[in-house]
């Protein structure tokens, strides 16, 4: 199993509206990087991922898991993106922060802290582990 971490910005999508989908889960749709597509096309069905919420909130919030591989993304004029479909497992109890993250040396080397930007991107298992256990999982 592989680990994940999936931004949004919650006025757009939220872990709120992430939750009301249930079990049939989410097309994790309107990806536009190549790195981040990258990290799709990777995907497997079972593989988790943090929910993360951009803005004025940078926190994981949530968990989710890759329900549907990588297809093509129908909201892609030009055909060359794609998608996974997600749905909700958890919520994280005690949110964790980006601040938080950033000021765990632990973390230096995390795809978050340094390219901040990307919208899917991998996180390892010992990062997976840390995260959790920091909120409240």
């Amino acid at each position: 199993m592989a680990y994940w971490l999936f931004k949004t910005e919650p006025d757009t999508f939220s872990w709120d509206m992430q939750k009301k989908r249930g079990a049939k889960g989410e097309p994790w749709s309107g990806v536009r990087n190549w790195q981040a597509a990258r990290n799709m096309k990777e995907m497997k069905k079972g593989d988790l991922g943090f929910f993360y919420h951009t803005g004025d909130e940078r926190q994981v919030v949530g968990i989710v898991e890759v329900i549907g591989e990588y297809r093509p993304d129908p909201t892609d004029e030009t055909g060359r993106f794609g998608l996974v479909d997600v749905k909700m497992v958890k919520d994280v109890p005690k949110p964790v922060t980006l601040a938080t993250i950033k000021a765990d040396t632990a973390f230096a080397d995390m795809v978050l802290v340094k390219n901040s930007r990307l919208s899917v991107q991998p996180v390892t298992a010992e990062e997976w582990k840390r995260i959790c256990k920091m909120g409240g999982l």
